[in-house]
């Protein structure tokens, strides 16, 4: 018995302007912009438009996909004391709105020019109104003497299609990479989950959970528990400050990246729910001083490392332990895993601190001069001077620092001309 015959796809024209299965597909933002000018074309064809008209529609166009207009569908106010979320969402819808005006333009002068065939007749689509305003000329042009319930319908259709593909997309930093799920009636199956986004960024501070949730929606058309993150298939989408600099990177925004092994939606969750119940994170890590730049540590004596004592004679080399990082150490008193004390870490000593240089305002009790001392109050190698400490009585600003009265020698020495020093 010959197999049942597959049914072709069915054509363009009549009630359908796309060819979408029923089970869905994954489209980006250029491929479903494409699958829709089918709706613009049968407003070229029944409207009889000209060139002239493609700047009336382009108009129409950026007004509603702008924010601050007369005809914007995303009345959002931004402003310096806005949150960031609504800043950073403002400015995505602002991006993305251009560019998909501009796609339209584009569109529309190549249609006049190469129009789609529609094998199935002229398109007819029911529309629901859903309260986009018209710019006075496209009211005219739409819905004056060459237009009618066709054309208006049609290009509500492709309108509320483009509203649609915007929001979709305000997540996403790099929103034109996004596989975004198209079903046979496009991006409609978006329209609850799109209604509860827009009221929790119009009417609150969003939450990154609901930017996540959306996201999602868009991306797999399902929902899941509440998370900064998600994967599905062909990649993930993570928030983007994780692989960008903290401080020019958007706060609340994802980006999509391309991962052929996530097959799965999986949503990332913090593994703490309360973090202000999460443990503190651990503190017994002891980390040597870093010495201070233009200065090394003391050369080790022999037999005893910088680091921490060498180890003992009979240790043979293959028994010893792997040298540990001297960038986090176990603090000494951290208990063995064997029962055993482990040996006490010692740190190279601090270099000295490089005195402060003496004269008329020195008011210290610290070393005067410009360069560290050899031993106490000898003269140094290569200076014209001795280095002296200041006096303890010295707390006038006028008064130069001056040496004790006895050496530590024994001998009595007397302060030593200002001039000289």
């Amino acid at each position: 018995m010959p197999p049942a015959p597959t049914p072709s796809t069915p054509a363009l024209g009549a009630g359908r302007w796309n060819v979408f299965p029923a089970a869905g597909t994954t489209l980006t933002a250029r491929d479903f912009f494409a699958a829709t000018e089918p709706l613009l074309q049968g407003i070229i064809d029944d409207n009889a438009l000209t060139g002239a008209d493609g700047k009336v529609l382009e108009d129409q166009v950026r007004a509603t996909l702008a924010l601050g207009t007369r005809e914007t569908s995303l009345p959002l106010g931004i402003g310096p004391d806005s949150a960031s979320a609504a800043r950073e969402l403002g400015g995505q819808a602002e991006t993305i709105g251009r560019e998909l005006a501009s796609w339209a333009a584009s569109a529309l002068e190549r249609l006049l020019i190469s129009r789609i065939p529609l094998p199935a007749g002229p398109l007819v689509v029911r529309s629901h109104c859903y309260g986009h305003l018209l710019t006075p000329p496209a009211a005219d042009l739409l819905r004056g003497r060459r237009g009618g319930p066709v054309t208006m319908q049609l290009y509500n259709e492709w309108l509320h299609q483009m509203v649609l593909l915007r929001d979709a997309l305000l997540p996403f930093t790099n929103w034109q990479d996004v596989p975004l799920l198209i079903t046979p009636t496009g991006l409609r199956h978006t329209e609850p989950a799109r209604d509860a986004f827009l009221t929790e960024l119009l009417v609150r501070r969003i939450r990154h959970a609901a930017i996540v949730d959306f996201a999602r929606r868009v991306v797999t058309g399902t929902s899941g528990p509440a998370g900064y993150g998600f994967e599905a298939g062909g990649g993930t989408a993570l928030p983007a400050v994780l692989d960008r600099p903290p401080l020019t990177a958007p706060r609340h925004l994802l980006t999509w990246r391309t991962d052929p092994a996530a097959e799965d939606t999986v949503t990332y969750v913090a593994e703490v729910q309360d973090y202000y119940a999460a443990p503190a994170p651990s503190s017994r890590i002891c980390r040597p001083p870093s010495p201070r730049r233009g200065r090394s540590p003391p050369a080790s004596a022999p037999g005893r490392s910088a680091t921490g004592p060498a180890p003992p004679a009979s240790r043979s080399p293959t028994t010893a332990p792997p040298p540990m990082s001297t960038s986090a150490r176990p603090c000494a008193a951290t208990a063995s895993p064997t029962g055993r004390t482990p040996p006490r870490t010692t740190h190279p000593p601090t270099p000295r601190l490089a005195p402060r240089p003496c004269g008329p305002h020195c008011a210290h009790r610290g070393w005067c001069g410009r360069k560290q001392a050899t031993p106490p109050w000898t003269r140094g190698a290569g200076t014209t001077s001795s280095y002296w400490p200041c006096s303890v009585g010295s707390t006038r600003r006028t008064s130069s620092c001056a040496p004790p009265a006895v050496s530590p020698h024994g001998q009595p020495r007397t302060a030593p001309d200002p001039a000289a020093w």
